[in-house]
């Protein structure tokens, strides 16, 4: 019975292939067949209907061939192996056809930006306010302290950078600087020389590379070089033989030929052009000498009101302040002054660089006269009993909103450009840079320039005088804390025992110089002239460290984050009260 069972099995089995093979050779016939009737349908030029009729045949032939191989191909593409679990950022997947297949890495990289000629601007600015970098005062202004007769050799303007002279010796020039400042007290040698060389100090460093040769020695320096050409995606080799062509395109000739062969910048040039009547003058101070002064037009001085600001909340003039007033035996306010309670004599060393500086007090400027130009240039306010009656005539309000606005903008900027499947769009930054522009611009008038630069000397000061040995041993301090500058640990010490706001000054530290150095590159930018998205592109991915800086010492200082939305326009100086008000009970608990 199972050898018969067995037999009908391989009978049955021997049929169905014999149907099979059948089946396949009619099936074949019948598309040989279809396929001359088609090349015989067009041969002879049949109607459409038989031709679309002989035609469909052939397709639905062709199906069913196609059927036979459906099996085939899900199971070949079941055995592609794709590996998506190692997709990274940036890169796309590996990819592998068969076991012995070698990975394929794909990498996606950022779209590439053009250069445009302005970057060399960026430079000039970054360059120039670190040349008056507290370090490098210190540096210049010891050499003159430890040899005062060498003073007026250190204020001749260097050969190697000489954006002060203007020609050789002239009788209608002026007397060296150390004979034009006089003080009328006697035993301030000490003082009047700091105060004499800070001042040259600033003269001789601010705005300094803004001559194509001097900008072609700067990049000389091999670490400037590497570190300027990192961050505009270049090498020091191209970024040297590129300053010639894109310094020259972008500085540009006054309307009048009144300084030779000279240029100026595309933003000073426009104002230049709104005075056509006006010559260009070496001085200035008569009628019949009336013009615009030269070194003014070639060599504005790069220095911002708003690093003053940021100084000023962060307690330095205050500290010090603090520190003169028990050096003339006055106590503070309140019961406990607690720096009555130490010992003056560490500062027996600086007898007469305080006594000097106590008796100029005078001819310094004062808290009110400062806070008047915060109100004018940027809408900035501060808060204190001696502002308490501030009225000023005329005020960037929308300063604030504006910049916020900025940093806003550029944080989301920066989230496009990082991912590399987005062009990041220049427009939105390229607007707020020209709103700001704007509104910097109107407020360049009455005290702008001097006033900014006699702060910066009057804190520089300060500064130098708190970072003095005697200070430390007379205050105390962290030594382990790592405070970049040597004076910031006897503000946070005075702050601490005044009860002051506890958020340290090297947060106010970095808001003075990082905030002075973007704000410096919105107003000395043609931004009013251009309609360029690229240029704005090339200004927020320059100035990122920067920007990235600000928002994160603004947040520590103030508590608000510059990267959310909506844009908090509330005065820092409001929100660092609510912050003190919020600190003192904890300290009474």
């Amino acid at each position: 019975m199972a050898a018969e069972k067995k037999a009908k099995k391989s009978t049955r089995i021997a049929e169905e292939q014999i149907k099979a093979e059948i089946d396949l050779d009619s099936l074949e016939s019948e598309s040989d067949q279809v396929e001359k009737e088609v090349e015989l349908a067009e041969a002879m030029h049949v109607s459409s209907a038989s031709s679309e009729s002989v035609s469909g045949k052939a397709s639905a032939t062709k199906e069913r061939r196609m059927d036979t191989t459906v099996t085939a191909t899900a199971e070949s593409s079941d055995r592609a192996n794709i590996d998506v679990a190692n997709v990274e950022r940036g890169h796309g997947p590996v990819v592998s056809t068969s076991a012995g297949a070698q990975p394929i890495p794909v990498t996606m990289t950022r779209t590439a930006e053009a250069p445009t000629n302005d970057e060399l601007l960026w430079i000039v600015i970054r360059e120039s306010t670190n040349a008056l970098s507290f370090q490098k005062y210190v540096d210049y202004v010891d050499n003159v302290m430890c040899c005062p007769g060498t003073l007026d050799d250190a204020c001749k303007p260097s050969p190697k950078f000489s954006p002060l002279s203007v020609g050789p010796p002239n009788k209608c020039d002026l007397p060296p600087l150390s004979q034009r400042r006089v003080l009328p007290f006697p035993n301030m040698d000490a003082y009047r020389i700091l105060k004499v060389a800070t001042e040259c100090f600033l003269m001789m460093n601010c705005g300094v590379y803004l001559s194509q040769g001097n900008l072609t020695t700067l990049l000389e320096e091999q670490s400037i070089a590497a570190d300027e050409a990192s961050r505009l995606n270049t090498t020091p080799a191209g970024l040297f033989s590129d300053v010639s062509q894109w310094w020259g395109s972008y500085l540009q000739q006054v309307a009048k030929p009144d300084l030779n062969t000279d240029k100026v910048l595309p933003y000073l040039e426009l104002v230049r052009a709104r005075l056509p009547e006006l010559p260009v003058v070496d001085r200035g101070w008569g009628l019949s000498c009336y013009g615009i002064l030269r070194r003014k037009l070639v060599h504005p001085c790069l220095i911002e009101l708003i690093w003053s600001y940021w100084m000023e909340e962060g307690m330095l003039v205050q500290a010090l302040n603090a520190i003169s007033r028990r050096f003339q035996n006055l106590r503070g306010a309140g019961d406990n002054d607690p720096l009555s309670r130490l010992d003056l004599d560490p500062l027996r060393a600086l007898n007469s660089i305080f006594w000097g500086y106590v008796q100029d007090e005078q001819h310094r400027l004062t808290v009110l006269r400062r806070a008047y130009e915060y109100s004018h240039e940027y809408g900035l306010a501060l808060e204190g009993k001696a502002v308490r009656a501030l009225r000023p005539s005329d005020s960037r309000s929308k300063f604030l909103e504006a910049f916020h606005n900025l940093l806003y903008l550029c944080s989301i900027f920066f989230k496009e450009d990082d991912d590399t499947t987005v062009v990041a769009d220049g427009f939105p930054v390229l607007n707020a840079l020209r709103e700001i522009h704007y509104i910097l611009a109107a407020g360049a008038s009455n005290q702008f320039g001097d006033l900014p630069a006699t702060a910066r000397q009057e804190m520089l000061m300060q500064q130098w005088l708190l970072a003095r040995p005697e200070m430390r041993e007379f205050l105390g301090g962290k030594i382990m804390v790592p405070y970049p500058e040597d004076w910031m640990d006897r503000v946070d010490s005075v702050k601490h025992m005044k009860g002051w706001t506890d958020v340290s000054i090297i947060y106010f530290r970095d808001l003075a110089v990082y905030g002075e150095q973007i704000v410096l590159s919105i107003r000395y930018g043609a931004w009013s002239v251009t309609n360029s998205p690229t240029q704005a592109a090339n200004w927020a991915r320059y100035w990122r460290p920067e920007i990235q800086a600000y928002i994160h010492a603004y947040r520590a200082a103030t508590g608000v984050d510059l990267t959310m939305e909506p844009v908090n326009a509330t005065l820092p100086s409001v929100l660092l009260l609510k912050r003190l008000a919020a600190q003192r009970p904890a300290l009474t608990r």
